[in-house]
């Protein structure tokens, strides 16, 4: 969530910012490129801002007829499970510009052919496969080391909760940030820690256990206060669904702290007319959802049938069995 306006290179071509003012390659920036190669790691979640750069990447190839080279990479999270819901087209931004769901299960070169077949039908893409991977591993079956692709995922479990847990960024609650496990752990000074825990352990959820935790950020919010919380625990991570757990998580506050939890105001991720719990969720009637306590029945059911629907759409896009 830091900007750069790009700068010149010492040796080579110049080097230009696709996050800040500019965000989708201009005319100029493309000119006399033969072929634009896309090589990003994505983390396997619709707010992750990669694979949106990469889809205004092939609206401008499309206008100007440049083939583009997608160089795949694994998904983090592996390719079998998805997560609802699919983000409404009305709340469409740059951490959701088409609608995916919360956890897509693809490759970001599925997310590629996804898009070409979806938006941007007359791209000339070519996705450069890889070799050994299948939908059944996680990043830590590939062999390969991890490295951080940006400063607040610096690990493998921080990607695991963070198709759930990126939706605690449109609320003033602390997601970790400013500490060493951002998204694996969570607070806000008002909050008493032992109590939120023994509510959630309650609800039963698989594969997560959450522990009583206080931390103090040492900045972007709550920074500098002693926050009362919980470190989310993955025991299970094929049983554990990160983004019913959130809900679920923010359901629970809100009822514990009533007013004092409240929603992030715009703007956010380059929008100003709404509400960035509106862009994280997709959907206002699950922000809704939250504020009047609503059933986990109704709140699984969206998640299944949005988590169904999306498995049907992408199946033409995937690559890998």
């Amino acid at each position: 969530m830091i900007e750069w306006e790009g700068g010149d290179a010492t040796v080579g071509p110049p080097v230009y910012s696709l996050y800040g003012e500019v965000r989708e390659p201009t005319d100029a920036m493309l000119a006399g490129i033969d072929l634009l190669v896309i090589d990003l790691p994505d983390v396997g979640a619709r707010y992750y801002t990669f694979i949106w750069t990469m889809a205004l990447c092939l609206k401008a190839c499309e206008r100007l007829g440049i083939p583009v080279l997608v160089l795949d990479r694994p998904n983090p999270l592996g390719g079998e499970v998805v997560e609802g819901p699919i983000m409404k087209a009305e709340n469409a931004s740059f951490v959701g510009l088409y609608p995916l769901p919360a956890r897509h299960g693809m490759t970001i070169g599925e997310v590629g052919k996804y898009l070409q077949a979806t938006q941007f039908p007359g791209v000339q893409l070519e996705i450069l496969e890889m070799e050994r991977w299948d939908r059944r591993m996680y990043f830590d079956g590939t062999g390969l080391p991890w490295a951080l692709p940006s400063p607040n995922m610096p690990t493998l479990d921080t990607a695991i909760v963070y198709p759930g847990m990126c939706l605690f960024e449109g609320t003033k609650l602390s997601e970790g940030r400013g500490t060493t496990r951002p998204f694996e752990i969570f607070g806000a000074p008002f909050l008493d820690g032992e109590i939120l825990a023994s509510r959630l352990n309650g609800l039963g959820l698989e594969g997560v256990y959450f522990r009583p935790y206080s931390f103090e950020p040492t900045f972007q919010k709550c920074a500098r206060e002693i926050c009362g919380g919980c470190h989310i625990h993955v025991l299970d991570r094929n049983a554990f669904r990160s983004v019913e757990m959130v809900f679920l998580i923010l359901r629970e506050i809100r009822e514990m702290a009533g007013d004092k939890m409240h929603w992030q105001d715009p703007p956010y991720e380059y929008v100003w007319d709404r509400r960035p719990i509106d862009l994280l969720t997709g959907d206002s009637e699950l922000t809704d959802w939250i504020d009047h306590g609503g059933s986990r029945e109704i709140l699984s059911e969206r998640l299944t049938t949005d988590a169904e629907k999306f498995t049907r759409q992408r199946q033409s896009s995937l690559i890998y069995s």
